[in-house]
Formats: structure tokens, sequence, C-alpha cells
């Protein structure tokens, strides 16, 4: 099913990155709303969080898609995500384990120890946690100009 889902990803994310380009130029362009700054945060924060989504789906479509190379098939075992390593390391295979939270496939070693089968695990949780974060502190600044031009609005109609 994630496997699904991040090739829908992966086709969402094109439109997402025209959607921010267009964004961006329209706030540069004359003839923009009085408004805008806080709709440009609240619509921030709204992107920020379908790009962390986007990169988590497809985090946890790499890791299903991974797992399930790993058990179906003659050439299946050890996992083929685990055959990239150095060969010293590969001989010494005896399993994998598969995390969904947070997305990652470790390579099982015979002495127990793990090494991680892809580095863009690391780079797609990384990605996805700093727009979760984006997506709060945009949220967070929207609000705070709301309650600032809000209490503005007050002062000068007293």
């Amino acid at each position: 099913m994630f496997v699904l889902l991040a090739f829908a990803a992966l086709f969402a994310v094109p439109v997402w990155v025209i959607a921010v380009v267009v964004k961006l130029v329209s706030v540069v362009l004359p003839g923009r709303r009085s408004d805008w700054g806080v709709r440009l945060l609240r619509w921030g924060a709204g992107m920020a969080a379908a790009g962390a989504v986007m990169l988590l789906v497809m985090a946890l479509g790499a890791v299903q898609l991974s797992d399930h190379e790993s058990r179906s098939g003659a050439g299946s075992s050890p996992a083929p995500a685990c055959r990239d390593a150095s060969p010293h390391l590969v001989e010494r295979l005896v399993g994998h384990r598969a995390s969904y939270l947070p997305p990652a496939f470790d390579c099982v070693l015979e002495d127990g120890t793990t090494y991680p089968s892809s580095e863009s695990y690391v780079w797609l949780n990384g990605l996805a946690a700093t727009g979760a974060a984006a997506s709060v502190l945009l949220a967070m600044g929207a609000r705070y100009t709301t309650k600032r031009q809000a209490a503005r609005q007050r002062g000068v109609l007293a």
C-alpha cells in the first residue's frame, strides 16, 4: 500500500514545486492583497506540511518495497537493498530489519550489529522533520501576526 502511495507522491512533487514557484512569483508581482503576509504564512504552513507528508510517504514506500524484495523470489537473500555494501559486510549478513516509524531498512550482521541499507532514509527523515517543523513555525507566525493585527485595529478604533 505504501509503495502505491509513494508513486503517487512522486508524481505530486512536480505539481507541489510548480505551486510553490507560482505562489512566490505572485508575491513579488504588484497588485497583491493587503493581507498577503498572513495568507502567505498560512499557505506556506500548509505547503510545508504537504511536503513533509510526501517525503514521509516516499520513505515508507521505499521501506515497504525493500522489505517486499527481501521476502520474495529466488535472489531475495540477502536482501537486495543490503548487497550494495562492501563485500566483507555482505559475507556476514544474516537478515534485515524494516522499521516504519521512523522509516528505515537496516541490514543485520551475524554479530547482531546493523548498518543502514541506504543513506536516503536519513535524508528523507531529516527533510520530513524539517518540513513538519517549518509548518509549525509558519502556522505560529501566522497566528501571531493575526493577533497583532487585531490588537492594532482595536487600538486604532478605540
